[in-house]
């Protein structure tokens, strides 16, 4: 096992727990702007419940290690996190908007847990391959649900924005 090696996986765990970090600041805010689409509130509180034990999952990996996560990495990301719920305030399609921005965060985050566990399986390390499987699993669900239900969103946009005095933008 190269030493190398494991600081590369360490940095990948920390880079994955400052993503987790930005995932739930995002989650959070568009939630609490969401109004006129219950079906999709749902599922993001639903996911930010699951985004919350991925932090956990993900900060057992580094304890078990012996290191502290990345304070610089986790403030990068919540500053991010914030900039991009801000620019959504400003646009009068957010929900469209959010909608896509969420699957695409998902894709990333199943990239990097499909990174983690090929890097924990290189060395040897079951244990974390297992936690970053399972998490992968639900990011994979949450990509599935966001694209299903991607049209249904658009459509109520839609019909909320072409009718007079019904606000669609959240």
């Amino acid at each position: 096992m190269s030493h190398n090696s494991e600081e590369h996986f360490l940095d990948w765990v920390k880079d994955a727990h400052a993503m987790e970090k930005q995932a739930e600041s995002m989650l959070e805010k568009m939630a609490s702007r969401l109004e006129h689409y219950p079906d999709l509130k749902l599922r993001i509180e639903q996911h930010i419940v699951e985004t919350l034990e991925h932090q956990t999952l993900v900060q057992s990996v580094i304890d078990r290690y012996s290191t502290s996560q990345s304070v610089l990495k986790d403030l990068a990301g919540k500053i991010s996190a914030f900039g991009q719920s801000i620019g959504g305030v400003m646009v009068e399609d957010e929900v469209v908007k959010g909608a896509i921005s969420g699957h695409v965060f998902e894709h990333l985050e199943i990239a990097s847990y499909t990174s983690l566990i090929a890097a924990a399986q290189h060395l040897n390390d079951h244990e974390s391959a297992d936690i970053f499987s399972r998490i992968r699993e639900q990011e994979i669900a949450m990509a599935d649900w966001t694209l299903t239900h991607l049209p249904d969103v658009t459509e109520q946009y839609l019909i909320r924005s072409a009718t007079p005095g019904v606000e669609a933008k959240k």
